[in-house]
């Protein structure tokens, strides 16, 4: 197994980070940079500025309309925009829908659906977890009952993220109540500027409403929004789950996030205390770690072997990690992650700078931005997408028998 790259994808590095700095607006890279909230209209003009250069679906084959890249390719691309403090991509679409789309959908669906995600024209929204059925998956209730040639929709969906820009979201609902749970799930594309879907914010600690409740009061949805057979969606979520996963892991967004926690921890003075370094050094070794794992799952795909069906690993390690590293943050700014003045903010006020100036108080806190809010945010990591617990029974079941 040869983690190391090669020449020509050392230069590939080199073409997508020229092109990326070249194109990607100083202003959302700032926001990137100093954790400051960005607008639907900073995560959407992103996504059509990488949608006409053709990179939105940068891991689409060619076939339908994605650059083709290898799997080495596709991690160079997403380490430089992390890196170059681009958005993240938003996956509903281009990362989670699409595959499956592409997979079990039919001529007609692709055809109207993946060129609107491809440009970053539609946005999408997903519509897996209910009250009670986060997990387990399998016991959604939301409930689309055939009449014809429609689908007849009741119920809810809830922690929608990003649910209040969506104008299309894909559905895990029941179709059946016969036999097991799974098999009585279908997977459905919803228009949610249908009649009878409304959106309610749900604000999170951090003051934000970043995810939503969904209604669905007898939505009429077209038979030919179904993908693939009726009661099968199970077997389309589980191709999906695997996406989402490993894009949860988001190995690059913490090896920046990593050396931004080196900075603050010097700025702030506690770089010098060698019981705080010891811990950013234990996170460093895990970060090196979860990206030798991904390189491995790499190396197999680019040899032609079966990758390693580590995807659950990597939303568990990866997931941690985040936490680690906000926590980490807090504590090396102290008192002054806690301010958190949303309007003053984004008025270009940037921690406490001002405030250190005029007293002489150590440390500016400057670039620590709203570390709290940033902090109570990813507690969230280790639930959705499957919660680490359940994570950790799967791979024992599957892995160790």
């Amino acid at each position: 197994m040869d983690l190391a790259f090669t020449p020509e994808e050392q230069q590939f590095r080199e073409e997508v980070r020229t092109w990326v700095h070249a194109h990607l607006p100083s202003d959302i890279a700032h926001k990137v940079r100093n954790s400051l909230n960005l607008t639907r209209d900073d995560m959407q003009n992103w996504a059509k500025i990488l949608g006409k250069k053709g990179w939105l679906g940068h891991a689409w084959p060619k076939q339908f309309g994605g650059p083709g890249w290898n799997a080495i390719q596709k991690h160079l691309f997403e380490e430089e925009c992390a890196l170059a403090c681009a958005p993240r991509i938003v996956p509903f679409g281009p990362v989670m829908v699409a595959p499956v789309i592409m997979t079990f959908g039919s001529a007609e669906q692709q055809q109207q659906h993946l060129p609107g995600i491809a440009s970053g024209e539609v946005w999408w929204s997903q519509g897996y977890s209910e009250p009670g059925s986060g997990s387990d998956l399998a016991s959604v209730k939301c409930k689309a009952e055939r009449v014809g040639q429609h689908y007849i929709v009741n119920g809810q969906k809830t922690w929608t993220t990003l649910g209040q820009y969506g104008e299309w979201i894909f559905c895990l609902v029941r179709t059946s109540n016969d036999g097991k749970p799974q098999t009585g799930i279908s997977f459905l594309l919803i228009d949610m500027k249908s009649k009878g879907v409304s959106v309610r914010p749900i604000k999170l600690l951090d003051g934000e409403c970043e995810v939503n409740e969904v209604w669905f009061d007898n939505v009429e949805v077209p038979v030919a929004n179904l993908i693939g057979e009726e009661n099968k969606g199970w077997t389309y979520a589980k191709h999906l789950l695997s996406h989402e996963r490993t894009n949860i892991a988001d190995v690059n967004r913490s090896k920046r996030e990593l050396e931004r926690l080196k900075r603050i921890a010097k700025t702030e003075g506690v770089w010098e205390d060698s019981r705080f370094r010891d811990e950013i050094a234990k996170l460093e070794v895990d970060v090196v770690a979860l990206e030798m794992m991904v390189l491995r799952v790499l190396s197999a795909e680019k040899s032609g072997k079966n990758s390693l069906d580590v995807a659950g690993l990597l939303k568990i390690r990866g997931s941690e990690i985040q936490q680690r590293y906000a926590e980490l943050m807090m504590l090396a700014a102290g008192p002054f992650a806690i301010p958190l003045i949303r309007e003053a903010m984004e008025a270009g006020w940037q921690g406490d700078q001002m405030l250190t100036a005029s007293s002489g108080f150590p440390g500016s806190a400057a670039h620590c931005a709203p570390l709290a809010s940033t902090y109570f945010n990813l507690r969230k990591t280790t639930i959705y997408g499957g919660s680490n617990e359940v994570q950790r029974n799967i791979i024992a079941q599957t892995v160790l028998g």
